[in-house]
């Protein structure tokens, strides 16, 4: 008597087969489900903290490359930032050329200050002095290279006539648990 004569017909699945099956399970299951939807939106909006508008400069004032330094969205230091006028546009940016734009002047890794280190002749800032990232400045700030994981914050700007405002803080903040909490406790 043969031992496949004793055990009934059944269709076994190979190991590989099995493998790819629960890999593609798992991938399917792991995808978040406004993926998952038919009807995608094209453009997926950041999410920004609005602020009272608050007047910065004047656009005709900047000199390119050379960095102006504001605070917003509160008169706190944390909440400082640099207002610069690049060599070539940048997202989110304001002017006849699409190249000014501002950012906070705190690296996201570890709050290292990046005062002194902002090269709008290249369009990027950095590096850390503290673990060297470094952030483009023409990508909404976004790291090129360092410990950072998270972009710099970007101040969203604003321009009327000649006048440049500050209107909107895209990202979060370095030391603040949430940008809407004002740090200096007036707004309490």
């Amino acid at each position: 008597m043969n031992n496949s004569d004793c055990q009934p017909e059944q269709e076994m699945v190979s190991r590989r087969d099995f493998l790819r099956l629960s890999s593609a399970s798992i991938v399917a299951l792991s995808i978040p489900g406004f993926l998952r939807r038919p009807g995608i939106p094209k453009t997926l909006f950041a999410q920004r903290a609005q602020y009272p508008r608050q007047r910065i400069a004047k656009l005709s004032e900047l000199v390119a490359r050379e960095p102006l330094r504001f605070r917003y969205p509160w008169d706190h230091p944390a909440a400082g930032n640099i207002l610069i006028m690049l060599d070539e546009p940048a997202g989110g940016a304001v002017g006849p050329e699409a190249n000014v734009v501002a950012f906070n002047s705190f690296c996201t890794h570890q709050g290292g200050p990046l005062e002194g280190q902002f090269h709008g002749n290249l369009g990027v800032v950095g590096p850390c002095p503290l673990h060297w990232t470094t952030f483009d400045l023409t990508r909404h700030g976004m790291v090129i290279s360092g410990h950072a994981t998270l972009g710099l914050p970007q101040i969203i700007l604003e321009l009327e006539g000649d006048e440049i405002f500050a209107s909107a803080v895209q990202g979060l903040i370095f030391s603040y648990s949430n940008n809407l909490v004002d740090p200096t406790g007036e707004g309490a």
